[in-house]
């Protein structure tokens, strides 16, 4: 069952989204579900992580269900800002918990999902304007021997040799802004447009013999040796279920696995087209960026040479139109230039967030799996996600059984307080930053 006032909230903010103004849907939607079907696996879910599931099952022979309460792409895999980057949210904190070894294993993972991207992009032709090269970089003093710490664990702890230091010139070459101190270029991870892969994952996933259904919640799922998973209208009778539903999914799995995760609105902005040549003169080689703030901005150019620039985390999910003038600010901190071009686009949507912003794989049953809190990290971490699951459905649990040991602290009260309680902690966050300015 979704949730509906987030659903409303969710449909408000894609209202304006570049992203659906640039990609051609298939002409009709998936069917609903309206008959009683027999699957090996149910999948809830018609994102990245529910679709690289499907498509995984299904390179193992699975017969596979995949049900939505929308239609592919519609929640935060249509709606990111396209950055498919190795790594978690929070490596230390992942360390801290499976020690080096398992920490060095985890990020070994992270880089098999962006090697997973790309050859699914190769594999069944997805023209998703996929671009190679990824910075993090620093606006403040006190961030810079964060990020230098950061890169060095990355490359010596946990085995991840992809990765070369930028100095306040060099960084200078590549952007053209006065506002970055340093700089850590990425050149195995990249960026591109989300709800395009998401729709290719969905073409894919037809082709290779999954069955859709769009407008199909869930209702209810009754779980035993052979789990029924109902809709309106439907039910798949299965072995086995995995929820991917993530930030919009109420009411399937239990309260003590909901409250692990929290749906953070962010905010993106696309300006009118710049012409090749004014974009490439921002970014001369088309990196996509993040600074390493905790609310921190992000922005890259898109295939047609717009700026998409986007950050601003909310909890109270404002309007894309009420915090796109606040985010087109920012994006004049770093690009002043742009003050005469015009903003074309506003959008938004929910990411779902941990607590220790790690990710959170487990099992409620032996059949009965669930993926969730990629916490901003999801364009290359849900291929592989989906592939720890399905190999753990096929009896191969090394991968899944080494994420299933993170542990999850809860967001305090039900769902009506946890917004309210993650405002809170939201604002202690921002004084922290105005603070260490």
């Amino acid at each position: 069952m979704t949730n509906d006032s987030l659903d409303r909230r969710a449909d408000a903010l894609a209202r304006h989204s570049y992203y659906e103004a640039s990609v051609a849907r298939p002409t009709h939607d998936d069917p609903m579900l309206d008959s009683t079907l027999e699957a090996d696996v149910c999948v809830i879910g018609a994102g990245f992580a529910g679709l690289s599931v499907a498509l995984e099952c299904r390179a193992r022979g699975l017969s596979v269900v995949v049900l939505d309460a929308h239609r592919p792409g519609w929640g935060a895999s249509g709606r990111n800002g396209g950055q498919m980057i190795a790594g978690f949210a929070k490596d230390e904190e992942l360390e801290r918990q499976l020690g080096t070894e398992g920490a060095r294993a985890a990020w070994a993972l992270s880089e098999d999902g962006v090697t997973l991207v790309r050859e699914r992009i190769e594999r069944y032709g997805i023209d998703c304007d996929f671009t190679q090269g990824y910075l993090t970089v620093a606006t403040r003093d006190k961030r810079v021997p964060d990020l230098r710490a950061w890169m060095d664990a990355a490359s010596t702890r946990w085995g991840y040799q992809h990765l070369s230091w930028l100095e306040r010139d060099a960084i200078r070459t590549r952007i053209a802004s006065e506002r970055y101190l340093a700089g850590v270029y990425d050149a195995r991870s990249g960026h591109l447009h989300p709800l395009k892969y998401c729709l290719g994952l969905a073409a894919a996933a037809r082709a290779e013999g999954a069955q859709l259904f769009a407008h199909s919640p869930v209702v209810s799922v009754e779980r035993g040796a052979r789990p029924v998973v109902r809709t309106p209208k439907g039910e798949v009778r299965c072995r086995f279920v995995v929820t991917c539903g993530n930030a919009t999914l109420e009411g399937v799995l239990p309260r003590s696995i909901e409250a692990r995760i929290a749906p953070i609105a962010s905010y993106i902005i696309a300006t009118e087209p710049l012409g090749k040549a004014r974009a490439d003169a921002l970014i001369a080689q088309r990196e996509a960026i993040c600074d390493n703030n905790f609310f921190l901005d992000y922005f890259r150019l898109s295939a047609d040479h717009r700026v998409l620039f986007g950050g601003r985390a909310s909890s109270s999910g404002a309007s894309a139109d009420q915090l796109s003038g606040d985010i087109r600010a920012r994006m004049l901190m770093v690009f002043p230039q742009l003050a005469d071009v015009k903003t074309d686009y506003a959008w938004g949507g929910f990411v779902d967030v941990t607590r220790n912003r790690t990710p959170d794989f487990g099992a409620i049953d032996p059949n009965f799996y669930y993926v969730q809190g990629f916490s901003g990290h999801g364009v290359a971490l849900t291929g592989i996600a989906g592939r720890v699951v399905a190999s753990a459905i096929a009896g191969e649990r090394g991968a899944f059984d080494l994420f299933a040991q993170l542990r999850h602290a809860r967001f305090p009260g039900g769902p009506a307080m946890r917004r309210p309680a993650l405002a809170i902690g939201m604002f202690y966050h921002r004084v922290r930053e105005l603070l260490a300015a």
